[in-house]
Order: structure tokens, then sequence, then C-alpha cells
């Protein structure tokens, strides 16, 4: 039999937030493997009986590495992410390892997709995704600081909404100031930014601010921020990026 392993996605963290799909793999897990916020964030009676596996931040090769020896063992292993595991987490390097390590044939894969952060956030927020947006992170720990900058200044000035992971760290203060800066160049001081804090997680925090007064150190790592394009705009206490249909209709 083909050993398996599922990296899955456990969404936000709230317990209604996880797919039906991402529960059975991990009901059906022996193992779960995960950073130990992620695992925290499971609901005790879904970890009950399995052997839990973790590493610390930075160290998500051990983690994955882990979780690919507990599969070939013979474990039925779920290695959890938060958000979406092929959104800047860990279904990209687990291919990577079981590439490197010559597994791709012995080990079967599933990816089981979860409610990423973008989308709880723009939940949160109202209707800010209506319309094309770039996603980009502001780590620049595995990505250079200059590729970063170039793709903000593409995304601004092809006027995508932008939304930002990673806003900010004790490391790295001054990346969202720069990000904003270079927003300002390209769009209305009215503009509209989103930011929301521990997305549908204990201590959640919703805002909208202009983008000429926003402050950047109102966010951290557990931030997303969401940069409207031209046409976006408040709406009562909602951010709103019209699709077009108004425009559609002739009565915009």
């Amino acid at each position: 039999m083909t050993a398996e392993i599922f990296v899955v996605g456990i969404g936000p963290g709230r317990e209604e937030c996880l797919t039906p799909q991402a529960r059975a793999a991990i009901e059906n897990a022996d193992c779960l493997a995960g950073y130990p916020l992620y695992l925290d964030l499971l609901p005790d009676a879904l970890k009950a009986g399995k052997r839990l596996v973790s590493s610390g931040m930075r160290h998500e090769e051990e983690r994955c590495s882990l979780a690919l020896d507990a599969a070939l063992s013979g474990e039925k292993t779920a290695l959890v992410c938060s958000g979406d595991p092929g959104i800047y987490a860990l279904a990209g390097l687990t291919i990577e390892l079981m590439e490197a390590r010559g597994l791709l044939d012995r080990l079967n894969l599933t990816v089981v997709p979860g409610v990423p952060a973008l989308c709880a956030a723009a939940a949160l927020l109202g209707a800010p995704l209506m319309h094309d947006f770039a996603c980009i992170s502001l780590s620049d720990l595995l990505t250079p600081i200059e590729t970063i900058r170039k793709r903000l200044r593409a995304a601004f000035e092809a006027d995508f909404v932008c939304v930002l992971y990673n806003p900010r760290s004790k490391g790295r203060p001054l990346h969202l100031a720069e990000a904003i800066e270079n927003a300002r160049m390209h769009r209305a001081p009215n503009t509209p930014v989103g930011l929301v804090r521990k997305a549908f997680r204990p201590g959640q925090s919703v805002s909208v601010h202009a983008l000429g007064q926003f402050n950047p150190e109102l966010a951290d790592m557990l931030s997303i921020v969401i940069i409207g394009n031209s046409s976006s705009r408040r709406a009562g206490r909602y951010m709103l990026t019209p699709r077009g249909y108004a425009v559609s209709r002739g009565t915009a």
C-alpha cells in the first residue's frame, strides 16, 4: 500500500471555519504535525489519541520532514497549516522535499484546501476583493526585498487591490510603512485601507482607514492589510471594491 500524507488547511482558526474535508483528514490521522499555534487552534476532540509533532517558527523544513517520516513509517499523517496550505504555507515545501528525497512515487500527497487568510479578512471587511487583486508578502526571509518592492510598484501602478501578508514585525518594522508610501504615490488619500488582525480568532479586530492617515504601526504579523484600488470606497462600515455592475447598467 502506498503511504499517504495530507497537507491540511485549517482556515483562520475558528472551528466553524474548518471544512468538512479538512475535519475528516484530521479525524482519520494517527499523527498531526504542525506549528504549535496551529495545533493549539484545533479542537481538543480532534487531537485526542493522536501523536502530535511540532516545530517552531523558521523550522518549516524540519516540520515537513517529520511529517514525511511519520507517513513513511505507516502512520496516517496530517500536516496542518493555517489558512490554505497552498498560499504561503507548506504544500509547496512538502512537494519539494518529496522530490529531493525521491518520494514522489512512494508517497501519495493530498492537499486539502482551507479558508485562506485573505478570504477571512475580506469577509470581515465586507467586499474589498470584488475586482482584480494582488497578494504580496512583505516578509523578506525568503524573498529579496528588492523583488518585493518591484512587485509592489507593479501592482500599485496596475491599479490592483493589494493584499499584504506578513505586513510588519519587530525584525522589519519599516516594510509596511514603505509600502504605504508607495501606495500613496498611486492612490488618492481617501482610498480605503482595511486592517484585520486575528481574523476569526479570540482578540479579533477589524478597521477601515483612509490611506492618507493610515498608521502602519497598527499592524503586526497577525494582521492582513488590504489597500483598495482607484474605485474602492467605504460603504457605511464596510470596505467595497465595486465589480462594475452599476457602470454596465449605466447607473453609475
